[in-house]
């Protein structure tokens, strides 16, 4: 009898340990490139993420597939665009609620089906009207496959976080996409979406990072976002002691700050702690800190 409940009780061991082993495997996510790509502890990643895929730039419009083709070219940066939906469904690159300020048509996106905004050509900062059309999500996704570049996706209000991510499981592109969040409700939804993609989190301060670090989202699937102004040495310091690469957005003051007192500000903010610049001039704050 001793001996049958010695069997048995190895028999549930065996069991518990391939149950529990079975379990881990169906919940063990494959994680993006970019998770492993954009670590503190590394150093080889883009360290210039370009807004609205480029702005300011004669002849190039912002969130245009030729812009960042344009930018690509020359330098090593992630590329930041605006996804907005069209009246039929489909997902674009718009920033505004309206075509009226980046094409020579107007209208809202909403309201306005893909084949129509085809008829209108992008606009530059400058007014200069392009050759160029508003392009498909879809299409950015494709070029940056076979490109191997990298997007950090800013969704609109107006569109699911769910159309998003799922346009980019559909075309493959995990390996390519960064989602970016605003605060924790959005970020929690995101991963529980996509577990295996990087976030862009917002962590300006000591409280967000809190907030952040008390959810089920894994350290490793964060990118923080620390705000458009400099943040205090100890919140870059403790990012990276958590191995959480700090975003700095200079787009906007200090971006023209830079342009006023030298481009060597780059460089200053760089060596104080932002691994990663977000601006508007990204040919200039790349040669400033590579």
């Amino acid at each position: 009898m001793k001996k049958f409940k010695l069997q048995y009780i190895l028999f549930l061991s065996v069991l518990f340990v391939f149950t529990n082993c079975k379990s881990d495997k169906n919940n063990y996510t494959e994680k993006s490139k970019p998770v492993e790509i954009f670590r503190a502890t590394k150093s080889d990643y883009p360290n210039i993420s370009v807004h609205r895929g480029g702005k300011g730039l004669k002849n190039y419009p912002e969130n245009c597939l030729e812009t960042i083709q344009y930018i690509n070219d020359s330098i090593s940066a992630i590329f930041e665009v605006d996804v907005a939906q069209t009246k039929d469904g489909l997902l674009i690159l718009m920033h505004d609620n309206s075509i009226d300020r980046t094409t020579n048509g107007s209208g809202s996106v909403k309201n306005l089906t893909y084949d129509e905004i085809k008829n209108y050509n992008l606009i530059d900062d400058f007014g200069n009207q392009t050759n160029f059309k508003i392009p498909l999500f879809s299409e950015v996704l494709d070029w940056c496959k076979t490109n191997n570049a990298i997007l950090t996706v800013d969704i609109k209000r107006s569109v699911r976080q769910k159309d998003v991510i799922d346009a980019i499981k559909k075309a493959k592109a995990e390996d390519n996409s960064i989602i970016i969040t605003y605060d924790v409700v959005q970020a929690q939804s995101a991963y529980k979406l996509a577990p295996e993609l990087l976030l862009s989190v917002s962590a300006r301060n000591h409280e967000e990072l809190d907030r952040l670090l008390q959810t089920e989202i894994p350290i490793e699937n964060m990118i923080a976002f620390t705000g458009t102004r400099i943040s205090n040495a100890s919140l870059y310091k403790r990012l990276h002691d958590e191995n959480i690469v700090c975003i700095l957005g200079t787009l906007g003051n200090l971006d023209k700050q830079a342009e006023v007192r030298g481009e060597e500000m780059y460089k200053r903010w760089h060596k104080f702690g932002a691994d990663v610049l977000a601006t508007d001039r990204p040919f200039e704050a790349y040669k400033a800190i590579n």
